[in-house]
């Protein structure tokens, strides 16, 4: 007697009790390329494949667990994955069910860094142009840090040494663990809207990597690039780096050093004004002793120097203008007496009188030369006038 036949959902079933039932794939690490990545966006679940040279295996990783990945993953992306392997019934389809997930080779604190730098640089969160330079003179200096780390000591002591008028304004946060970015964030926006300090000093001591990842966090990160007052960052020792670092106006390499960047050094500012004050002092001196110069000039020429000087001056100075004067009028009448010469000359040269020297007469009738004889009636009364001597004569 043949057996009753099974359904799909009993093979599914079975087949998943084997798998599940086999310890060796209840916890295993696989490593692979990840391809065919796709993140649902409402429920946070991740399904993609895992691939080597010459297989795949379907997986996917719950929102429990993709939640705390510090990265993103990627197609292309190899990865070690810490799951099991069971089989979803539903579809009949055997797969992968990951609970953790590394990077190959980068550690996934370095390339979410990574990720999260580039990211934001194309949207020009970083752009040079964007930063603002520090107040030369800060009267309040905001400092978001711990309150019982050695930064905040440090900061206090280097401004009193060096700028003992500012004012520090302590906001303590948490520098480390999970709560400390969003304090972190939140106490750059309550000093931006405070509005009442100079510049904003943020940062802490040094550490590993995942101790200053607060400082990573994609949040803080904007709260400074849109703070409308200057930060400093200074997270850890020189060689540790930030996105806070990119995002700030300035970094420093300690928050010893960024006390130094946000204040003027009291005695070299001092030595300044001194010298500033030595060099004004000089140019008055040499003003005033000019203009005493002048004044002294200006006595000795005028009464006050005494009235026979200032009279024998002023007689010394009309005899001056009375000879140029005589020399001028002079110089115009010799100018003049040659222009009448010049001119008389010409005149001299058109005389009738000359023509007449030469032989001829002229027939005058009542005082104007005749030009046409015929023009006069027989008669007429005539004068005739030589170079020497004239008569009367009658028209015939």
């Amino acid at each position: 007697m043949s057996a009753a036949p099974l359904t799909v959902t009993q093979v599914n079933r079975f087949a998943r009790s084997l798998i599940e039932g086999d310890g060796r794939l209840n916890d295993i690490l696989i490593a692979g390329e990840i391809s065919n990545f796709s993140g649902h966006y409402k429920s946070g679940h991740l399904y993609f494949s895992l691939k080597d040279e010459h297989s795949l295996i379907k997986a996917v990783m719950f929102a429990s667990s993709a939640n705390r990945l510090r990265f993103r993953p990627a197609d292309g992306m190899r990865v070690v994955i810490r799951g099991r392997v069971s089989l979803y019934e539903a579809a009949g389809q055997y797969q992968l069910y990951a609970g953790d997930m590394q990077p190959d080779g980068l550690g996934a604190l370095a390339l979410a860094f990574e990720q999260l730098k580039n990211r934001l640089a194309e949207e020009g969160l970083f752009d040079p142009s964007r930063k603002r330079p520090l107040p030369p003179f800060p009267q309040r200096i905001g400092v978001i840090t711990s309150p019982t780390g050695a930064a905040v000591r440090d900061i206090l002591q280097i401004t009193a040494r060096r700028w003992p008028v500012a004012e520090i304004l302590l906001c303590p946060v948490l520098v480390q663990g999970e709560a400390a970015p969003a304090q972190l964030t939140a106490a750059v926006r309550a000093l931006n809207a405070e509005g009442s300090c100079d510049v904003i000093i943020l940062g802490r001591g040094g550490g590993s990597m995942e101790d200053l990842w607060a400082f990573n966090s994609e949040a803080l990160a904007r709260a400074v690039a849109g703070s409308r007052i200057p930060v400093v960052s200074a997270v850890g020792h020189e060689t540790d780096f930030t996105i806070c670092d990119f995002a700030a106006d300035l970094r420093a390499p300690t928050p010893s050093a960024a006390a130094e960047l946000c204040t003027p050094e009291r005695e070299a500012l001092r030595e300044r004004v001194l010298a500033y004050h030595r060099y004004f002092q000089g140019k008055a001196v040499e003003t005033v002793e000019s203009l005493r110069q002048a004044v002294d000039i200006l006595v000795q020429d005028s009464p006050l120097g005494g009235p026979e000087r200032y009279v024998a001056l002023r007689r010394e100075r009309l005899d001056r203008l009375a000879g140029g004067l005589e020399q001028s009028a002079q110089t115009l009448l010799e100018a003049r007496r040659n222009a009448l010469a010049l001119a008389a000359g010409k005149l001299d040269a058109l005389s009738p009188l000359k023509v007449l020297a030469r032989g001829y007469a002229v027939v005058l009738h009542k005082g104007k030369a005749v030009r046409d004889l015929d023009a006069l009636p027989a008669g007429e009364e005539v004068t005739l006038r030589a170079e020497k001597g004239k008569r009367q004569a009658r028209m015939v």
